[in-house]
């Protein structure tokens, strides 16, 4: 499974969720993901099987062939969890 998670300048922020992203798939024993932070501007041209970003870069990324996570708060893992809970498991 390949994730990416998608901030403006894909620096601190997707870094952030990243690392939250691959705790939540970890407590839902998920393991072997490939989880990679970029920009929303490189992430229009990658391959994944979900982008996990927020609500407005999500409307950046319409058309994409990955599945589209849309998370608010990029900290809370319990949302995080939430939202990919219907497509991971």
């Amino acid at each position: 499974m390949k994730v990416l998670t998608v901030c403006g300048l894909g620096q601190g922020t997707s870094l952030i969720l990243k690392m939250n992203v691959e705790s939540v798939l970890q407590s839902m024993g998920i393991s072997g993901a490939d989880v990679e932070n970029t920009d929303v501007s490189s992430a229009s041209s990658m391959n994944a099987d979900f982008i996990i970003t927020s609500q407005e870069l999500s409307e950046t990324l319409a058309g994409h062939s990955s599945t589209i996570i849309v998370v608010n708060n990029y900290f809370d893992e319990e949302e995080i969890k939430k939202a990919l809970e219907p497509h991971v498991s």
